[in-house]
């Protein structure tokens, strides 16, 4: 007979509790295109803000990837309104790689390695803060200008001479390489070390020894 005893070595795992929307709820839609393929993701969220769903609609693509999206959205709602913090969920798919990548239409997320890494990193610039939007390579005006104060301060306080400098695609003076590329693993724009060329923001090399 079961005397409501708890076994000694025994433990007892809380059920998970679903925290759903309001039935009615505020959300924002963003609009996005990632070399040519456009999309749009939508997140629903509670009265604090906070995102508690996304949908994720891709213009002119096969029902396969769109069938998948969808999939793929109601997994990640479900996570979030069963407690997973979005920081677990920007962190584990921001930077995944596969096609379509390339270059996208916002200044924040100048490339991205696929639509995953997209959908996420924009999460992170709508709903996370400026320390976190840097460390997921979100290029939001209060970063950039971080990097522009690193810059300055690297060169000894005098600006970037305006003959070797450009603006690169995040937006922001690069007066170490104008024609340096983005880095294959998080976006953000490389600089040179040595005869290879080195990402600041997440570490990777083009192959230095």
């Amino acid at each position: 007979m079961d005397d409501g005893k708890q076994e000694p070595g025994s433990s007892t795992i809380p059920d998970p509790v679903r925290r759903r929307l309001p039935a009615t709820r505020a959300s924002v839609t963003h609009k996005f295109a990632i070399q040519g393929h456009e999309g749009y993701i939508t997140a629903g969220l509670y009265d604090d803000g906070s995102p508690g769903e996304i949908w994720l609609t891709m213009a002119k693509e096969g029902s396969t990837l769109s069938g998948m999206m969808d999939g793929f959205a109601t997994a990640i709602s479900l996570s979030l309104q069963y407690g997973v913090p979005l920081r677990d969920l920007v962190n584990k798919f921001s930077h995944m790689r596969f096609e379509p990548s390339g270059r996208t239409e916002n200044s924040e997320i100048p490339t991205a390695n696929s639509i995953v890494d997209y959908i996420f990193r924009w999460l992170a610039s709508m709903f996370m803060n400026e320390a976190e939007k840097e460390e997921f390579g979100v290029l939001s005006p209060a970063v950039k200008a971080k990097l522009m104060t690193q810059e300055y301060a690297q060169t000894g306080g005098r600006l970037p001479d305006p003959t070797k400098s450009s603006t690169n695609g995040n937006g922001y003076a690069n007066s170490t390489q104008t024609d340096a590329p983005p880095c294959a693993n998080c976006g953000w724009i490389m600089t040179r070390a040595g005869t290879c060329y080195r990402c600041d923001n997440c570490g990777n090399t083009t192959g230095c020894g």
